[in-house]
Parts: structure tokens; sequence; C-alpha cells
């Protein structure tokens, strides 16, 4: 993507934009976004973005990623869900997706009313472990201010991991040491955003110990992290209603979020 054309669409977007109109909605290719800005007079800064799930084979656009866009505009966060190139053995080409989303938002900041400071990242399931790595091996503008991991994968581990997560990002055999380079348990450090893990007790896809391990290093980092484990629900809820612990989620939620993007 041109820096200049992205500029140009996010200043068109800006004089379009009035405190009274709906929550716009922009698409971008290369790689593929949508943005969603909040109503003017609902702005607070803070923007996520969000990294659907499917093992690495294939990404739930819709409950894991747009049906999240209007909870977090009505909060007056601006939301960049990001359909990533799926890595088929070769992690650099949704590690450069997740990239270019940040970039794109934090060079479109000053007309879309973002903080650059501010802007966290979401991920569940492989999206989780997405997000995750993005967190704990920043680059460039990559630089996530919080984390919100439904049920991730944490560890390629194989005593843990999901699989397919595993061979989709790193290939068949990969490496020990880029198992343990991927692993985000292993690379939390004192500087690793603060995160919030929501999962299922009984999720028979990604083992609860994942979260169980990246809580573990985020608090003996002296990290901030939350996690809230449901009695039940599986695996791959997302923003389902059908959830039987939806609202629930949705209010654990709502409170940390506010919680932590709060200006201080």
């Amino acid at each position: 993507m041109k820096r200049q054309l992205l500029l140009l669409i996010a200043a068109m977007a800006s004089l379009l934009s009035s405190a009274a109109q709906p929550p716009r909605t922009f698409r971008f290719t290369d790689p593929d976004v949508r943005v969603y800005l909040p109503p003017g007079d609902l702005n607070t800064g803070t923007a996520l973005v969000i990294l659907p799930g499917g093992g690495y084979g294939m990404t739930a656009m819709d409950h894991e990623g747009y049906d999240w866009a209007p909870w977090f505009n009505e909060r007056g966060i601006t939301v960049a869900v990001v359909n990533y190139t799926l890595p088929g053995g070769d992690r650099e080409k949704p590690m450069a997706d997740v990239e270019a989303a940040f970039s794109l938002l934090a060079d479109s900041a000053a007309v879309w009313g973002i903080d650059p400071t501010r802007i966290g990242i979401m991920g569940s399931s492989a999206g989780g472990h997405l997000a995750s790595t993005m967190a704990t091996h920043p680059r460039g503008n990559c630089r996530p201010a919080f984390q919100i991991l439904l049920y991730p994968v944490i560890s390629l581990d194989l005593d843990i991991t999901h699989r397919g997560t595993r061979n989709g990002f790193l290939g068949e055999n990969p490496d020990e040491a880029l198992v343990k380079e991927f692993s985000s348990d292993n690379k939390v450090t004192p500087a690793t955003p603060p995160a919030i893990m929501l999962l299922s007790g009984d999720d028979r896809t990604v083992p609860v110990e994942n979260s169980l391990r990246y809580y573990r290093s985020l608090i003996n980092n002296g990290v901030n992290a939350t996690m809230m484990i449901y009695p039940s629900g599986g695996h791959g809820w997302g923003y389902r209603p059908q959830f039987r612990h939806h609202r629930q989620m949705l209010t654990d939620l709502d409170y940390w979020i506010r919680t932590i993007t709060a200006k201080k």
C-alpha cells in the first residue's frame, strides 16, 4: 500500500465524518483490512487490530472478526479487522500483514482521531497465537498497547499446542529453536503489554494450559494480566450470542478494557 494513498483516503473519510453520522467502514487491500470508525462524539482515541482464528488454514472473519466491530465502536474504539495471509509454513506472511495494519492506523492517526500509543491487538485461537506473537515480538509500528486473547494458542510445544496452528505457522518438523521462539510464553518481558484471556474450561481444541502458561509468564514478569475461564462453551464462540456465557464475557471484557485504556 502506498502511504500517500492511504493518507488521502483517510483525509477524505475525515471530511465526510460528523458526530451525527453512524460508524464508518473502509476496505483496504494488500493486506485485506476493514476499518470501522466510531461516531466522532464517542471516539476515545483507542484502536484495536483484530485477528480472527482458523488454525492458520482459514479465517473465521465473521464471528471472530467483523461481528465484534459494532460492540467496540459503541465504546469509542476504532477497529481494524485483518484477513491476514495464511502462512502455509511461512510465518512472515501473516506477521507482515499485521504490521501493515498497525502502520495504516498509525499513518491515519491524525485524521481518524487515533492515539498511536493506544493501539491494541485481539486474536482468537490461531489468531490469538498471532496476536500474542506480535505482542511479544514488537517491530516497527507494530507495538501493541494491550492484548485481548480468546481461547488462544500460545505454545507450539507438541504437548499442548494445536497441531494445525503449529504446522501452519512453522511448517512440518520445525527446528526446536523456532518452536521455542514462537511459543509466546517463552518471550514475555516486563515490557510486554497487558493482556486479558477469555476461554472455556471445557475447550478440547486448544488446551487451557496454553493460557495458563502465558498468564504465569506475564505475572512473573510483572505484567498486568487477567484470565477468565468460563465453565462451558468449548472452542470458537467468538461474538456468537449462542455462547452460554456471552453476556458475562462481554461484561468482563467491557470492565477490563475501560480500566486498561483509561487515560492517566
